[in-house]
């Protein structure tokens, strides 16, 4: 199985992602993990990559393209994988089909999981995460039982700062602007599945496993 997932940050690709991993053995393969790790193993393109991200720069597109192209190759990627994060672009995407074609790969299916902007944002903002154990709430979903405060240690509850609203909305206009158009691209190959990604988490799995047709 040969799987890309898009959607917006919080809309969970993250959770979904694990879930198919254990399902068909493949491994989830996220561009900001394969980049850390190119990076300390001192890869080709880890080791170009390191270059622009010592001098503050963003990784251009062929260097992460040649990061994921050294990842597909491992062996663990024989059976499929699952692509989280990456293609962003337009671009990106053409480079990806030009990669996969040179590996003799081809994709059978992106799905995208759809959600509510507004909804998202409320589901976003109202994380807290314990300051000492690391246990997260949400205030009004899953919240402490003392405002606050955590019910397994009693440490404070605060908000991280990627979970601000602000925050949120920059993240949501980023993904609308250069990824979105990523959903039309996929359409017309023919490739695209959509799932409303608010619903239960097992529901959304549920539906995915249906759009692959294997259910």
């Amino acid at each position: 199985m040969k799987l890309i997932l898009l959607g917006p940050p919080g809309a969970g690709k993250g959770t979904q992602a694990k879930m198919l991993t254990d399902l068909f053995n493949i491994p989830q393969v996220s561009t900001g993990d394969i980049l850390r790790a190119a990076v300390k193993e001192g890869t080709p393109m880890g080791v170009k990559a390191k270059g622009f991200m010592d001098a503050g720069g963003l990784v251009p597109d062929e260097v992460v393209v040649g990061i994921v192209r050294e990842r597909l190759q491992k062996p663990d990627c024989a059976a499929g994988f699952i692509l989280d994060g990456f293609p962003r672009t337009v671009p990106q995407a053409d480079a990806l089909k030009d990669t996969l074609a040179e590996l003799g790969k081809d994709l059978d299916a992106v799905i995208s999981l759809e959600v509510d902007s507004e909804a998202l944002v409320e589901r976003l903002t109202g994380r807290r995460t314990c300051r000492d154990c690391g246990r997260g709430y949400h205030i009004k979903f899953d919240p402490p039982r003392v405002a606050g405060k955590c019910d397994a240690c009693g440490g404070e509850l605060i908000q991280r700062d990627d979970d601000k609203e602000e925050t949120i909305r920059k993240r949501l206009e980023v993904y609308q602007s250069s990824t979105e158009p990523l959903i039309s691209y996929y359409r017309k190959a023919g490739l695209l599945g959509t799932i409303d990604g608010m619903q239960d988490i097992q529901v959304v799995k549920k539906e995915i496993l249906a759009a692959l047709s294997v259910a």
